[in-house]
């Protein structure tokens, strides 16, 4: 039996978590307010940017809170008063004491972008793709005081594409994760009464993307580098050096064949379909990259304002000189 609306709080932060906040403004449900991280400084002038939540929330006109922390007497006390019966979570950033998580009379409710338990942690979509896992999707589940190890209330499958990008896989699992939410929601009891806890000996971790993985080591596997690619697509975004330029690469696919005794990170070829760099293993056809000061282009319009930069012979420098 499906339940009338519920009081809600939501707490998220990201373009990620504003979808499911849409989700939940469009739906039966009641929000009482929002919870998003405070006001960060962003871009060149570092001016304080709110988050796509509070956006969304202030376009709603729902109240706002976006304490530092929930650790405080204060904080937990001004939560408390609202007075809802369940707290949904979406990549928020903060961690939820336990005497946050046992607030709401029906608990927090987290929305995960990974079949648990793999790839508990801040970064699954990139790690899954990293991974080279063939699928991937949404959790459900009743948060704890543990680093997403809580009981699973539902899931839903993505496959992982050959061209799957974590921008594309962000999206898609945008689009699975809000109604996979509203349906728990509907009949939350039920979903409550037949929770999965998870198998933590099958639990993998996905730790924050460092800027300083995205450099390429052109020695590694033209597949592992792809899966890279992909998996820092919109950010960091890989990179490497390459007659002393910086160059970030957005796009490109693997190919196996042998190269003979060519040094990995070396062009072979530049046309219209790419950039062919040989590697330690096959090679990357580059279809998509950035020189500093510009903005991504096709291989086809860098090659036409640089060709001598990418004439074949030229060297991408190795992983480590490229870092500096």
């Amino acid at each position: 039996m499906q339940n009338s609306s519920l009081r809600l709080l939501f707490a998220g932060t990201p373009d990620f978590a504003a979808s499911h906040l849409k989700a939940l403004i469009d739906s039966k449900h009641q929000l009482i307010g929002v919870y998003t991280q405070p006001d960060r400084p962003a871009g060149r002038g570092k001016k304080l940017q709110a988050s796509p939540v509070k956006r969304l929330a202030a376009e709603a006109q729902l109240p706002v809170f976006q304490p530092a922390s929930l650790r405080g007497e204060e904080e937990q006390r001004q939560l408390a008063e609202l007075d809802v019966e369940a707290l949904v979570v979406v990549a928020y950033g903060l961690i939820l004491p336990q005497a946050v998580l046992d607030t709401p009379r029906l608990g927090c409710l987290n929305v995960h972008a990974s079949l648990l338990p793999r790839w508990r942690g801040a970064a699954p979509i990139q790690r899954a793709i990293e991974a080279g896992d063939r699928e991937t999707g949404i959790t459900i589940m009743q948060m704890d005081a543990g680093l997403d190890t809580g009981d699973m209330l539902a899931t839903a499958t993505c496959p992982i594409r050959p061209d799957t990008s974590a921008a594309s896989l962000h999206d898609e699992l945008a689009e699975l994760g809000a109604p996979l939410l509203l349906s728990v929601l509907n009949d939350l009891p039920r979903f409550q009464q037949n929770a999965l806890p998870q198998d933590d000996s099958a639990a993998t971790y996905a730790p924050k993307i460092l800027k300083s993985e995205a450099g390429l080591d052109w020695t590694r596997d033209a597949a592992d580098l792809d899966r890279a690619i992909r998996a820092f697509n919109p950010f960091p975004v890989c990179f490497s050096t390459l007659a002393g330029e910086r160059v970030k690469i957005w796009q490109a696919e693997p190919l196996s064949g042998a190269t003979g005794p060519i040094s990995p990170g070396t062009i072979l070829r530049a046309d219209r379909e790419g950039i062919l760099v040989s590697c330690g293993s096959g090679q990357l056809r580059i279809q998509r990259l950035q020189l500093p000061g510009g903005k991504p282009l096709s291989a086809e319009q860098i090659l036409n304002a640089r060709r001598e930069l990418l004439s074949p012979g030229q060297q991408f420098a190795p992983a480590a000189a490229s870092d500096h």
